[in-house]
């Protein structure tokens, strides 16, 4: 059996472990040791796996994939491409949330004595967000790209800083003679092979640490949660399952000249990993070796594009956020003007290049969304209890996002090779 088809009967499979758990043995003692002690250790330990390798992986993919590219130039050209893509991809995803929420309007009805319960049980933590410190994207944001000292960057995952060390690290290789920069290049090639291999042995875990973190979550939440938000939950599946199908579709076919049913086909095994772990950043391994392998993207530019796509390509983070400032507005009866809205769809697109690629990471972000509309920041409290669902089919339109942001670019560099698969 291929591994991809092993990791979806893994995904399958702790699905409906977690669920009949909840359903059949409802707070039973074994069931939450098991969860606690075996299913939900083991899929930590696959997602540290893959997390471990993002920080080597992101620099040495940067830096080759600049000094392949060889021209500054070119690398301003395809980073602006790039970029250009990113926001325009992510700005359909958060107007078709915003269509979405104000057709069904999903917060009208919630039951009151329903919201303050979910208010009280996840208050503690909605507060723990927020004395956590969310940066408003802004000034600042573009000041702290540039680190002082890249090796803390490294060390705190600081991806923008990384990635913007990186980007000049790659630059300065280019403009170096040849014979002085083929040694360095030679280590970086070296270190991202064995990146890769690191990879290799994660994703051997893989169908077994899906398992675990799918259970982990079912076993605890089962489906009844998804009865009291259940209209809010399918307003954003559906939007992104709308902005995937055919916002995503549209543009593979026409920006990067791909069939969509192929290129949904090739890229399955990055989207299960993306829904599994809820994280762009651990399922960047993954993708960049679909890109590369699956549809044919040469390593500089899938090395260059993607890293920046798990940071700022965040089309479903951009719908979700959008969605739920909107509806958390219903449910405690803000109204907001058109002008406001608008103002909710551009923050949702800057905020979302600002979350972190890492599970739950946009919800500190949005709770500013939520002071800046005048709804209480506290009010996220109401919407914690189903975010891990939701994190998981974010993260996969995110990453499917990325990954058809490296066929366009490849297509218009008229670099499109040939998949070494099929």
């Amino acid at each position: 059996m291929k591994l991809h088809n092993k990791i979806i009967l893994g995904l399958v499979l702790g699905a409906a472990a977690g669920v009949s758990a909840n359903r059949f043995l409802p707070g039973a003692p074994w069931v939450r040791w098991l969860a606690d002690n075996v299913m939900g250790p083991v899929g930590q330990v696959f997602l540290r796996m893959l997390l471990m390798t993002v920080v080597p992986l992101v620099f040495a993919s940067i830096t080759l994939g600049v000094a392949g590219l060889g021209d500054v130039w070119k690398v301003g050209r395809v980073g602006a491409k790039a970029i250009g893509y990113f926001l325009i991809s992510t700005f359909i995803s958060a107007i078709i949330g915003l269509i979405l929420v104000n057709a069904v309007r999903p917060g009208d009805g919630m039951d009151a004595a329903v919201r303050q319960e979910l208010f009280d049980t996840y208050r503690g933590q909605a507060q723990g967000l927020q004395a956590g410190g969310a940066q408003e994207f802004g000034v600042g944001t573009f000041v702290q790209m540039v680190p002082r000292n890249p090796v803390q960057a490294a060390a705190n995952m600081d991806m923008l800083a990384i990635i913007f060390f990186a980007l000049v690290f790659g630059a300065a290789l280019t403009l170096l003679a040849r014979e002085r920069a083929e040694p360095m290049i030679r280590v970086l090639e070296a270190l991202n092979d064995v990146v890769i291999k690191i990879i290799d042995f994660a994703m051997r875990l893989a169908p077994y640490g899906v398992f675990g973190l799918i259970f982990v979550v079912t076993s605890r939440f089962g489906w009844e949660l998804l009865g009291h938000l259940g209209i809010y939950v399918l307003v954003v599946v559906t939007g992104l399952l709308i902005h995937a199908t055919v916002s995503i579709s549209v543009l593979v076919r026409f920006l990067g000249g791909m069939n969509p049913l192929t290129y949904w086909k090739r890229i399955r095994p990055a989207l299960v990993t993306a829904f599994s772990t809820s994280s762009s950043n651990a399922t960047l391994p993954t993708a960049i070796q679909v890109a590369e392998r699956e549809l044919g993207v040469p390593p500089q530019i899938a090395g260059f594009v993607l890293p920046l796509g798990s940071t700022m390509c965040m089309n479903g983070t951009a719908l979700y956020e959008g969605v739920t400032v909107l509806f958390l507005a219903q449910v405690f009866g803000v109204t907001l003007s058109i002008g406001q809205q608008v103002i909710v769809v551009v923050l949702s697109v800057l905020m979302a290049v600002g979350a972190a690629g890492v599970p739950g990471g946009s919800l500190p972000l949005m709770m500013i969304v939520l002071g800046i509309v005048g709804v209480p920041p506290e009010s996220i409290a109401v919407i914690i209890g189903v975010d891990r669902i939701l994190d998981m089919c974010r993260t996969t339109v995110n990453v499917a996002g990325d990954i058809s942001s490296t066929v366009y670019v490849a297509r218009s560099e008229g670099e499109m090779g040939h998949p070494a698969s099929g």
